[in-house]
């Protein structure tokens, strides 16, 4: 069984939990048609599909993050654009406050781990002839 099998979907999960908030993020500085915020999400490497799109965009307009704004198109139907609304505004600042502290502590916890594989730790314990405990601590880069 593969690590992919035996941790399901944890990806799918993770990106989830951030799709509010890379929406919101997408339209902080223009409206846009739904087929671009699709795009824009693609270019950066998070695959949305439209219904999940949709859903999500309707419960932010319900929630008065978005709202939208009907334009006649020369090429078929009028399309529906989204623009945050000054409320959303202030969600994708709390957001954005919330997303570095969240990811500044992952990185600070990956930063450890990979400074645990690469140091090598060697600690001593001295006894001295007056019975004093001392501990010295040496930290040598491990060659692999």
């Amino acid at each position: 069984m593969t690590i992919e099998e035996k941790t399901g979907n944890i990806k799918s999960q993770m990106r989830k939990g951030m799709l509010e908030y890379c929406i919101l993020l997408v339209l902080k500085d223009e409206r846009k048609y739904t087929s671009d915020i699709i795009d824009k999400m693609r270019q950066s490497g998070l695959a949305v599909v439209e219904g999940t799109l949709y859903t999500l965009l309707n419960r932010l307009r319900k929630e008065g993050k978005l709202t939208y704004e009907w334009e006649e198109s020369p090429k078929g139907p009028p399309r529906k654009y989204y623009i945050l609304t000054p409320f959303g505004s202030e969600v994708l600042k709390y957001m954005s406050e919330a997303w570095d502290e969240i990811a500044s502590t992952v990185n600070s916890l990956r930063v450890k781990d990979e400074i645990s594989e690469d140091i090598k730790i060697i600690e001593e314990i001295k006894i001295e002839g007056d019975g004093e405990i001392g501990m010295e601590i040496n930290l040598e880069k491990e060659d692999k």
